[in-house]
């Protein structure tokens, strides 16, 4: 079997966040089987870095087994010279290739990706609602009064949903974004996220587990302002609450509280997780398998953090794509607990760029039989994306 090419599509986007542009390939063989995989940096600033290096990094595949996963990988890193360079965009671009020569490994071989991972160390997995803070809906809503967040809450509790996360910083109290809470503050900047997480755990009561995520809005100084603040609402655990790539910061925060810390959806490789985890700083690791190196490159960081009872959350905001690519680690990786349903994927204009529908039940998502990672762009999708292909 041999590469015979490798489309990239900019998945349309019909409304909504502007600056949200889907990335998925798809690579082609001349056996006739195709593998898909995505890209997780599409969203924010970063795109066309993301579509630079895949194009570059498709020339060099083609011709090759595409079952050689662990092959290309290391020429990625060994032989491209920025391979060894850790960056999100290169390793963006890498995740999108490695997921889609694993979907084609399945697909080959008539099973689905987990299967060559181990095979099934579980026949389900909880979801956690994630952002509520954008209401929680079909379309988004920006929430700004605590009575807001509580009522929101209530909703995905209502759902099926034993676990929600909620960003309580991102919005100000008019619901506009730009709140960043860098440096020491005056008590009075940190009311309104607190009250937001009160109203919100005596809304759900003390059964539902409550994820605070920050997004690196905070920095040390303000992070331990606030930590003894929500210390009382019994947090699951704490998401970036400082830069994620500095273990050192991270330390500081880990040294002064017994909250479970979690990190990592911007990091990349096992190298660039390594001393969060043989430190030990981090009681949850978040890699996105289409930041971190792929599917390949996941199985190697959850391995390493099962050697230290670190626990994983996959992060998950993207396509159905990334959906999928989440799943087939989750259904065969120990230390997987829970997945993120995160709000985009409630959105329609998300939805139909899947082929096959996939949502939990009662909070709950069960693992697809289909081979390979189980989802791909649909006809819809591949017909009104802009696509470039390499030969």
């Amino acid at each position: 079997m041999k590469i015979t090419s490798v489309d990239i599509f900019q998945v349309k986007w019909n409304q909504q966040y502007g600056a949200w542009h889907p990335i998925v390939i798809r690579i082609n063989t001349n056996d006739g089987i195709s593998g898909f995989g995505e890209s997780g940096i599409f969203y924010g600033d970063g795109e066309y870095g993301a579509l630079g290096s895949l194009k570059d990094l498709s020339q060099l595949i083609i011709g090759q087994d595409p079952q050689n996963t662990e092959k290309i990988w290391q020429q990625f890193y060994q032989r491209t010279f920025w391979g060894k360079g850790s960056g999100t965009t290169f390793y963006a671009a890498v995740s999108a290739i490695d997921t889609a020569l694993w979907d084609i490994k399945g697909k080959a071989l008539d099973v689905p990706v987990y299967q060559l991972l181990g095979g099934q160390t579980r026949t389900e997995i909880p979801a956690y609602a994630s952002q509520l803070q954008f209401g929680w809906d079909p379309e988004t809503r920006y929430l700004a009064t605590p009575a807001d967040y509580a009522a929101v809450a209530k909703k995905a509790v209502a759902e099926g949903y034993k676990t929600i996360k909620i960003d309580p910083f991102m919005l100000d109290e008019h619901g506009h974004f730009g709140q960043k809470l860098i440096g020491l503050q005056d008590y009075a900047q940190l009311q309104l996220p607190v009250d937001r997480l009160k109203a919100t755990r005596d809304a759900v009561g003390p059964e539902i587990n409550l994820i605070v995520e920050c997004h690196a809005g905070l920095d040390v100084n303000s992070a331990k302002q606030f930590l003894p603040l929500i210390e009382p609402l019994n947090i699951f655990y704490l998401e970036e609450p400082c830069s994620p790539l500095s273990s050192e910061l991270t330390k500081q925060l880990k040294d002064v509280t017994a909250m479970p810390l979690a990190s990592g959806e911007r990091i990349t490789t096992r190298f660039g997780f390594q001393p969060f985890i043989t430190n030990r700083l981090l009681d949850v690791i978040q890699p996105d398998v289409a930041i971190c190196g792929g599917i390949s490159e996941a199985k190697k960081i959850c391995d390493m953090a099962a050697a230290f009872d670190i626990g994983v959350q996959l992060h998950t905001c993207g396509t159905p794509i990334a959906t999928a690519m989440a799943l087939q680690l989750e259904a065969a990786v120990p230390n997987c607990f829970i997945h993120e349903q995160h709000e985009i994927s409630l959105k329609p204009d998300n939805e139909w760029i899947g082929k096959f529908a996939q949502q939990p039940q009662d909070g709950v998502f069960t693992f697809s039989s289909r081979p390979g990672i189980g989802q791909e762009l649909s006809d819809a999708a591949i017909k009104e994306s802009h696509c470039e292909t390499i030969k």
